[in-house]
């Protein structure tokens, strides 16, 4: 294997199953014959097989009858021509004579066509008799690919089962590396209607495709890599969602130019901390302070002066009972965020306090909107002034799922988060951050929806949205379009989760004690290393998390698994 890595790409398109169909067409059509493609996808999986099998050991690949089994096909026979050992199950719909392994005595042999109890085959036991008594090292999966739409069905569904228990039976664990998407996974949606090969690694040809970053197929993804395989250039923009990445996050955030002041690297209004929750109000506050904001102003309950007197005293606190103080604060900001905290009784003071900001922002068309949590709230119940049309760039909305069926008035499908999230964006012409796994920020017009690979279960936790609105907030009033803060936003807290987790050399805390102030805390160091030039992916795999695959040539981007 040689090594080197490929370009990075600012933003990494995330194509459907329809659109990577598209781009094999637009490389044939290029002058790349589809069997080069193939041949290219083959070779760069053979190089991960070999980085995951160590020592050597049986490599055994599962190849279907479709483009998907031929990439396969390739594997079996690069690795074979490498002296490695190889037992190609082929689907008995190939072609017996396969130019793909002309001139190549492949060990092989057919998959059973009798897979199901009904039929009187047990997967597993007849692929385990194929095996004998062997140990594989690894296990492939080249069954199915993009194409697939509904449920594997037989005998397909029965050699997904028979992988499945080979990989978890007698012996201890063999790992599944899948080739492009793990058989069974929807490509457009993430949906497992059925079978579904669980993998530890999934291997992407050109690009991650969009099934394989939503749930529940990002789970069956494991490790999720992307190889260069040939294919024309292209830009994020011919995909319907694209993937943020450590490069895209170092080019787009701010910076103070030497002679700056405190007034013009960005003033934020805060809106948020109702009576009982005055906690949320400091965690915004203490996020969007350190995420650069020079100026920040808090309207909050009066209850909670003394609390951001000693939590947050660097934040100024208007009077929001005095009608000139709270219209001299929306005046002299760039940007206001509202919602964490805020509550939703009629007398709560900072919940009566929005309209009259909103209206105000609107009629001097100043600075940029960000709603959050109890905003949301009233604003789907229209209980807020109009939102400004036609100014994405300058409104964001960051709902959690159920905050984003309250606002578009209808339930919001698992895996289908992009579409949601761009029905919102449309219907309120703002940007729309939608929190989730994985959080998506989609915006008015034909704009690829950005998918962050950040976060995970760790995120599931109160108080974490209100960090993400702090930081959200502050790049807003720090100029940026409010798309790209979003996108930042969650590059930054999901950074700063890595940290966390597995920041320091040896060192690896739990998901379950990351607490939102963590996140606040690792923001320093965060914008420290996106500031610098090696600027690492979000989400990318944590120490000692499967093979090093540092010296496989053209990846393009490394994900851990999800968690």
């Amino acid at each position: 294997m040689t090594s080197g890595p490929a370009p990075r790409r600012l933003l990494v398109p995330v194509p459907t199953g329809t659109e990577a169909a598209a781009f094999d067409a637009a490389a044939r059509e290029a002058g790349t014959p589809g069997k080069v493609l193939m041949e290219s996808a083959g070779r760069a999986a053979a190089d991960v097989a070999q980085a995951m099998t160590g020592s050597g050991g049986l490599v055994v690949v599962l190849a279907g009858a479709g483009n998907n089994g031929g990439d396969a096909v390739v594997l079996a026979r690069t690795l074979h021509a490498r002296g490695v050992d190889v037992l190609l199950l082929v689907d008995p719909r190939r072609p017996s004579n396969d130019a793909l392994l002309h001139g190549h005595r492949v060990p092989s042999a057919l998959l059973p066509t009798a897979t199901s109890p009904s039929d009187g085959g047990d997967a597993e036991a007849r692929i385990r008799a194929l095996v004998r008594d062997r140990a594989p090292a690894l296990l492939v999966d080249g069954l199915l690919g993009t194409g697939l739409a509904d449920a594997p069905r037989e005998p397909v569904a029965g050699w997904i089962r028979g992988l499945n228990g080979l990989a978890g039976g007698p012996g201890g664990s063999i790992p599944v590396l899948a080739l492009d998407l793990p058989s069974g996974v929807v490509a457009d949606t993430g949906q497992a209607p059925g079978a579904v090969v669980a993998a530890d690694l999934t291997v992407a040809f050109g690009a991650p495709k969009l099934g394989t970053l939503l749930h529940p197929g990002r789970g069956r993804a494991g490790r999720l890599v992307a190889v260069e395989i040939g294919f024309p250039p292209w830009e994020a923009s011919q995909a319907s969602a694209a993937l943020v990445t450590g490069r895209w996050a170092h080019a787009h955030l701010p910076r103070r130019s030497l002679d700056t002041h405190k007034n013009a690297v960005g003033r934020l209004l805060l809106i948020c901390g109702d009576e009982a929750m005055g906690g949320a109000a400091v965690l915004t506050a203490r996020a969007a302070l350190r995420t650069g904001v020079g100026m920040l102003r808090v309207l909050c309950a009066p209850r909670h002066r003394d609390l951001f007197h000693h939590q947050v005293p660097e934040a100024i606190l208007p009077d929001p009972t005095d009608r000139d103080a709270v219209r001299d604060a929306v005046r002299n900001s760039d940007a206001v965020a509202a919602g964490p905290g805020m509550g939703l009784a009629p007398e709560g003071l900072p919940a009566r306090l929005l309209p009259g900001v909103m209206e105000q922002l609107s009629e001097s068309g100043g600075g940029a909107l960000l709603l959050d949590a109890d905003a949301l709230t009233l604003l789907g119940r229209g209980a807020l002034p109009p939102l400004p049309r036609g100014d994405g760039d300058r409104c964001l909305l960051t709902p959690h799922p159920g905050e984003l069926s309250r606002i578009l008035g209808e339930e919001t499908v698992p895996g289908l988060a992009p579409m949601a999230a761009r029905r919102a964006a449309e219907r309120w012409g703002a940007t729309c951050l939608l929190k989730g796994a994985p959080s998506v920020v989609a915006s008015p017009g034909d704009a690829p929806v950005r998918i962050s690979a950040s976060g995970g279960s760790a995120f599931a936790r109160g108080g974490m949205g209100d960090v993400l609105t702090g930081v959200s907030g502050a790049l807003l009033a720090r100029g940026l379009a409010a798309a790209d803060a979003a996108a930042l936003a969650l590059h930054l807290t999901g950074r700063a989760a890595d940290h966390f987790l597995h920041g320091a050399p040896g060192r690896r805390s739990s998901g379950d004690a990351l607490l939102p102030s963590d996140l606040v805390d690792e923001l320093a160091g965060v914008l420290a290393e996106v500031e610098g030039w090696h600027a690492p992916d979000a989400g990318g795999p944590m120490p000692g998390e499967g093979p090093d695959l540092s010296r496989v040539p053209g990846v393009l981007l490394d994900l851990g698994a999800s968690r």
